[in-house]
């Protein structure tokens, strides 16, 4: 069973940069789609990005495409997320998810694991 493990969430001005990183233990990671949600107080839980395990395929939100970049490392058993262009309505709780597979990426209930998450507020 595979425990995740997030960091990288801060303050940080309209227009700035963020990288926030999963890292995970137990398990073998390289078989894990990994994904990234977040959820702000108040709304529901929106769909960032995901990466399948070995080959790297990345999937995008309408909500990050063009701004944000996703990415894994599986020897740092870690996927990485750049944000890039942060706005304020980007303040959310960021989560990373692993997945063994499915048909959806941006449904988080195809996700069995998941991380704490970071805060990330966006001042402006």
């Amino acid at each position: 069973q595979v425990q995740l493990g997030e960091s990288g969430g801060g303050l940080v001005q309209t227009g700035g940069s963020l990288t926030l990183s999963c890292v995970a233990s137990g398990g073998d990671f390289s078989a894990y789609i990994i994904g990234w949600f977040r959820q702000a107080p108040g709304k529901p839980r929106e769909f960032v990005a995901a990466i399948s395990q070995t080959v790297g395929n990345t999937y995008y939100g309408d909500i990050s495409k063009g701004r944000f970049t996703i990415s894994r490392d599986n020897a740092k058993a870690t996927v990485f997320l750049q944000m890039d262009s942060l706005a304020p309505e980007d303040t959310a709780i960021y989560s990373c998810g692993a997945s063994l597979g499915g048909s959806r990426m941006s449904s988080s209930a195809n996700y069995a694991y998941w991380g704490l998450g970071p805060q990330v507020t966006v001042s402006s």
